[in-house]
C-alpha cells in the first residue's frame, strides 16, 4: 500500500499545500456528507482519470485494517463475559480430547492449534447467527473447517449431545462410542451434514449448495429464502484450485445467501501461508476481483485507541511494509519483544504506545479473537444484498497455547502437551480444575444450575436448536412403473441407436411424470448437444436466476437455447468440479432440505472418477443419492477423440467407493432396469447409495430384455444367449463374458466359435463386475469368519463348473479381474490397458486386443490349445512383446 493510499503527504511533494488541500477537502466531505458521498466522489474521480488516460493501476486491496470502523459497530447483543467463558471451556475440552487420545495411543493424531485459532469464529456464529432446523423450517447450512472438529465436539459435549465417553474415545470408532476425525456424515449420520476433510472440497460445495437453494426457490419446490450457507475455511486451504473454482459463479448469480469466513492464522501445516507476502491482502484481491463483498477483521478492540490517536497513519505505513513471516514471529513473542521489534522501530509508533505496559502490548489481540469485531462483520454479511460476502479474520494459530504452540511453526503437529503447558493453559483461560484434574486431562462441563449452562441452551433455543445436526431422510417419492417410462427400451429396436441416446430418452420420460418429474435434475457440464439433450432446452429450460435477457441466435429453431428463472436443466459450463458439486447438492437435498431430488449428471466418463474423484468420494461420504452417467464411455467407443478422452478406468475406481453401484450396460433395456431399480432404491426405500452408469455413443440395434432377466441385470450378469456348435465335438464349450461396448464383439466371437470352430458357447452380458465382486466378497467373508458354511455367491452360481471363461470389456483388465478369485474355471481376461489413441472403433479394438478375432483366439487357447497357432494365423494375430499398454 502506498503512502498516498494511507492518506499521508509523501516526502518530496512538489506542492505540499495543494496536496493538503485535496486531503482536507476529502476529510470535509466525509465529515459533512458521510462515507457514501465520499466514496461517490472518489469513484467519479477514478472514472474521470481513466477517461483522461492518467489512471494508474491501483492496489486491488484496501489498507491493512478493519473494514468496519469502531464507530460503525453495532452494540454487542450477547453476554460477552459468559460467551468468553464458554469459549474457554470448549478450548480446554477440545485440547484435552486430543491430548488424552495421543497420550493413550500416540498414533491417533488430531489437531489442537486450528480450533484454538478459530474458536471465536465458531462461537459468534453459534451464539448469534447459525440457525438450526426448527419449527420455523429448515435452518442454515454450515461447512466447518475440518481440523477444528474437536471444538465442535467440545461444544456438543457442553450441550449434552455427546457423552464424556464419546470424547474420551476420540478417533477410536471401532467397537467404541468414538468420534470420527473430521466431519464425516457416513460415520456420524445424525451429526455431521457436510464432509470437509479434504481441503478445497468445502468451499466449492458451499457455493453450489447456496446456488441450489436458489434453484429450489425459483422452481417453487421449497421455500429457501432466509436460509444462509456459512463456510469456515482456512487461508492455506484457499490454495486449492477447488477453493476458488466457483467464486465468480457465486458473484455472477448474486448469492447473498452465502458467507465465507476465512480463518487467516497465516499458517499452513508446515509454516506461513505467505511468509514473503500478505495473504489477507491477496485474498481480498482475489475475492473482490471475483465480485464478492469483502470484510476484513484484522485488529481487535484494543487497537481502536491506537488507530484513533494515529493521525499520520504510522501504523498503516508500517503494516504495508510487513510480510506474514514477520507477523508470525511477532505473534509468537511477548509484549516486550513486540515493543522492541515493532513499536520502537519508528518514533511515531513508539509515541503511540508510550503509556502502555508490555503486558498491555501483549494483550493487543488480532480481530479474529474479538467477539465484538466478529459480530459486526457477521451482521454486516447477513445484511449485505446482491453479493456473497467473505470475512477475512486474522487469528493466531494455537491461540492460548503459549510456548507450546502459539504462532509456532510446529503448531499444527502439536498433539501432546506436558503438565506445565496444560496448567499454563488452564490458568490463562481460568478453567475451574485443580492440578490433579489438569494432570489427568479431565473434561469440564458446567452444572445445569450455572449461568453458563442456561445461556448456552438459551442461545441455541433462540436460533432453532442445535448444530451440526443431520436429517437422515424425507418423505418418499413414488417412482412410476418401468413399463410406463421404459417400455421402448425393454422391447428393443432394430433401428440403430446409442445407449446414450436411449438413457437420455429414459430420464426425459421421467421428466414427464407428474410425481417424480419435477424432482429430476438434469445436469451437464457443457455437452448437452453432444449427448442428445438439446430438446430439453425448450422442454424444461436452462436454469438462470435472471431468466433470458437476450434473444438467442437460434430463436427460430425447434431446439432453441432457452434460459429461464424456473428452468430445470443445470448447464454448468466447462467445469466438471462445479457440475459434480452441483450434483452433490441435489443428491443430498433429501437430507439438507427435506426435499428428495433425483439428479442425473451426464458427462464424458473420462472426466468423472479420474478427474473429480475426490468430490465423488465426498458425495459418497455425504450419503448422496442420484445418477452419474458416464457417457461416451470406454477406451474404444469414443474413437477419434484420443488419449485424454478415452476412459478405461472409471469402473475400477467406482468399485472402490462403498456405496456406489456401478453398471456398464450394453443395451437400452439393461439401462432401463438399472435406472428404475436405482430410482426406487433411492427415492422410495431411502437407500444411501448412488448409481454410476456408463453408456456409449456407438449406434447399433438394441436387443430386447425379457422380464425374467431384470433381477439378474441388477445382480450383475445374465445369460444373453447360448449357441450350439454347427459341427465338431459337443464337449468343447466356452463361456464368453462381455459388458458395455464390447458385448457385441463377444456376441460376434460366439457366432464364429460355434459356426467355424465347432465350440458350444454361452454368452453372458455382465452389467456389473463390481456388483458381482461385492456379493462374492461378502459370501467369502461369511465363510471365513463365521461358523456357517460359505454361501454360494451369485457369480459362483452362474459360472459353476470348470468350463473355461473368457471375459472382454472396454476397460482395463483389472475390471473383469474383480471376480477372478471367485470362479473355479480357467479365467482369461481381455482389456484395454494402456494409453488411448485416435482411430476408428474397429482399428482401436484390434489394437487393444478386444475385438472379435482376439476373443476367438483367446477362447481357442482356453478350449483347444492345440489349434491356437492355427487361430492366430487365420486372424493375422502376431503380438509383439509389451502390448499396447507399454507402447
Amino acid at each position: 500500500m502506498s503512502q498516498q493510499a494511507a492518506g499521508v503527504v509523501p516526502a518530496g511533494d512538489e506542492d505540499e499545500q495543494e496536496t493538503r488541500e485535496w486531503l482536507d477537502s476529502l476529510d470535509s466531505v466525509l465529515k459533512y456528507g458521510g462515507p457514501a458521498r465520499a466514496r461517490f466522489l472518489l469513484d467519479q474521480l477514478e472514472a474521470h482519470a481513466r477517461n483522461l488516460k492518467i489512471q494508474r493501476g491501483a492496489a486491488p486491496y484496501s489498507a491493512y485494517q478493519n473494514t468496519i470502523a469502531a464507530d460503525e459497530q453495532h452494540r454487542y447483543p450477547g453476554d460477552l463475559a459468559l460467551e468468553q467463558r464458554l469459549t474457554s471451556i470448549m478450548r480446554w475440552n477440545a485440547l484435552a480430547m486430543v491430548v488424552r487420545a495421543n497420550k493413550s495411543y500416540g498414533e491417533l493424531g488430531g489437531h489442537i492449534a486450528s480450533y484454538a485459532s478459530a474458536a471465536e469464529l465458531f462461537e459468534v456464529g453459534f451464539h448469534h447467527f447459525f440457525r438450526a432446523d426448527g419449527p420455523h423450517g429448515k435452518g442454515d447450512l454450515v461447512y466447518f473447517q475440518p481440523h477444528s472438529a474437536p471444538g465442535v465436539y467440545a461444544r456438543a459435549y457442553l450441550e449434552g449431545r455427546l457423552s464424556e465417553s464419546a470424547l474420551a474415545n476420540y478417533r477410536q470408532e471401532v467397537g467404541k462410542e468414538g468420534l470420527c476425525s473430521y466431519p464425516h456424515p457416513w460415520l456420524m449420520p445424525d451429526f455431521w451434514q457436510f464432509p470437509t476433510g479434504s481441503m478445497g472440497i468445502g468451499p466449492i460445495s458451499a457455493i453450489y449448495q447456496a446456488r441450489f437453494l436458489r434453484y429450489l426457490e425459483h422452481r417453487k419446490i421449497s421455500q429457501t429464502e432466509g436460509r444462509r450457507v456459512w463456510g469456515v475455511f482456512g487461508d492455506g486451504e484457499m490454495d486449492e484450485p477447488e477453493s476458488i473454482a466457483a467464486l465468480s459463479l457465486a458473484a455472477r448469480e448474486k448469492l447473498d445467501n452465502l458467507t465465507f469466513i476465512i480463518n487467516c492464522n497465516l499458517q499452513r501445516l508446515d509454516g506461513p501461508v505467505r511468509g514473503n507476502g500478505q495473504v489477507i491482502n491477496e485474498l481480498e484481491a482475489l475475492f473482490s476481483g471475483a465480485g464478492w463483498n469483502v470484510i476484513k477483521v484484522i485488529w481487535g478492540s484494543e487497537w481502536d485507541a491506537l488507530f484513533a490517536r494515529d493521525k499520520n497513519y504510522a501504523l498503516l505505513r508500517r503494516f504495508s511494509t510487513m510480510v506474514d513471516g514477520e507477523y508470525q514471529t511477532l505473534g509468537a513473542k511477548d509484549g516486550e519483544y513486540n515493543l522492541s521489534h515493532f513499536f520502537d522501530t519508528d518514533p511515531e509508533l513508539k509515541a503511540l504506545v508510550s503509556e502502555l505496559t508490555t503486558a498491555e502490548i501483549d494483550g493487543l489481540r488480532r480481530g479474529g479473537h474479538d467477539f465484538k469485531k466478529l459480530y459486526a462483520a457477521y451482521r454486516a454479511a447477513t445484511e449485505h444484498k446482491g453479493r456473497p460476502t467473505v470475512i477475512l479474520a486474522k487469528t493466531k494459530k494455537g491461540f492460548g497455547m503459549g510456548d507450546a504452540g502459539e504462532s509456532r511453526m510446529t503448531a499444527h503437529q502439536q498433539k501432546k502437551l506436558d503438565v506445565e503447558a496444560l496448567r499454563a493453559f488452564r490458568n490463562r483461560f481460568s478453567i475451574p480444575l485443580d492440578d490433579d484434574a489438569v494432570d489427568e486431562m479431565r473434561f469440564y462441563r458446567p452444572a445445569e444450575s450455572t449461568p453458563e449452562f442456561a445461556y448456552l441452551h438459551a442461545r441455541r433455543a433462540a436460533l432453532g436448536g442445535y448444530l451440526p445436526q443431520r436429517a437422515r431422510q424425507a418423505e418418499p417419492v413414488a417412482v412410476p412403473s418401468l413399463e410406463r417410462f421404459g417400455q421402448f427400451a425393454l422391447a428393443g429396436d432394430e433401428r440403430e441407436t446409442s445407449t446414450t441416446t436411449c438413457l437420455v430418452r429414459l430420464f426425459t420420460h421421467l421428466l414427464k411424470d407428474k410425481t417424480i418429474g419435477p424432482r429430476v435434475v438434469p445436469i451437464v457440464a457443457d455437452e448437452a448437444r453432444t449427448f442428445g439433450m438439446a430438446n430439453l432446452f425448450r422442454q424444461i429450460g436452462i436454469y438462470s436466476p435472471v431468466g433470458q435477457m437476450y434473444e438467442p441466435e437460434d430463436a427460430g429453431s425447434m431446439l432453441f437455447y432457452k434460459e429461464a428463472v424456473d428452468g430445470q436443466l443445470l448447464e454448468e459450463g466447462i467445469t466438471e468440479a462445479g457440475a459434480i458439486a452441483s450434483w452433490t447438492a441435489a443428491a443430498t437435498s433429501y437430507s439438507v432440505n427435506g426435499v428428495p431430488m433425483l439428479p442425473f449428471y451426464i458427462y464424458y466418463s473420462m472426466f468423472g472418477f479420474q478427474r473429480v474423484g475426490d468430490l465423488i468420494w465426498a458425495a459418497a461420504d455425504q450419503r448422496a443419492r442420484g445418477f452419474l452417467i458416464g457417457a461416451t464411455s470406454g477406451k474404444t467407443t469414443l474413437a477419434g477423440e484420443g488419449l485424454q478422452h478415452q476412459d478405461g478406468t472409471s469402473h475400477v475406481v467406482a468399485a472402490t467407493v462403498p456405496n456406489c453401484r456401478a453398471y456398464d450396460p450394453a443395451f437400452a433395456g439393461e439401462a432401463a432396469v438399472i435406472v428404475h431399480h436405482g430410482a426406487r432404491r433411492m427415492m422410495e426405500e431411502h437407500a444411501d447409495e448412488f448409481y454410476y452408469i456408463t453408456v456409449g455413443n456407438e449406434n447399433y440395434p438394441q436387443a430386447p430384455l425379457a422380464d425374467d432377466q431384470h433381477e439378474a441385470v441388477i445382480k450383475g450378469m445374465y445369460r444373453f444367449r447360448e449357441l450350439s456348435p454347427t459341427h465338431g465335438l459337443a464337449d468343447k464349450r466356452v463361456r464368453l463374458l462381455g459388458s458395455g461396448a464390447i458385448l457385441r464383439e463377444v456376441i460376434a466371437a460366439g457366432d464364429v466359435l460355434a459356426q467355424v470352430w465347432g465350440i458350444g458357447v454361452e454368452i453372458w452380458s455382465v452389467t456389473s463386475f463390481s456388483e458381482l465382486a461385492r456379493d462374492a466378497r461378502e459370501c467369502e467373508r461369511l465363510g471365513l469368519f463365521s461358523d456357517a458354511s460359505t454361501p454360494q455367491s451369485y457369480v459362483g452360481t452362474c459360472l459353476a463348473g470348470d468350463v473355461p471363461i473368457v471375459a472382454a470389456t472396454d476397460y482395463v483388465r483389472a475390471y473383469p479381474q474383480l471376480i477372478a478369485s471367485y470362479v473355479r474355471a480357467p479365467y482369461t481376461v481381455l482389456g484395454t490397458d494402456g494409453f488411448g489413441r485416435s482411430d476408428t472403433r474397429a482399428q482401436l479394438r484390434g489394437y487393444f486386443e478386444v475385438d472379435r478375432d482376439h476373443i476367438v483366439a483367446a477362447a481357442i487357447k482356453a478350449v483347444m490349445p492345440e489349434r491356437h497357432g492355427e487361430a492366430l494365423e487365420r486372424y493375422g494375430i502376431a503380438a509383439g512383446p509389451g502390448g499396447p499398454w507399454e507402447a
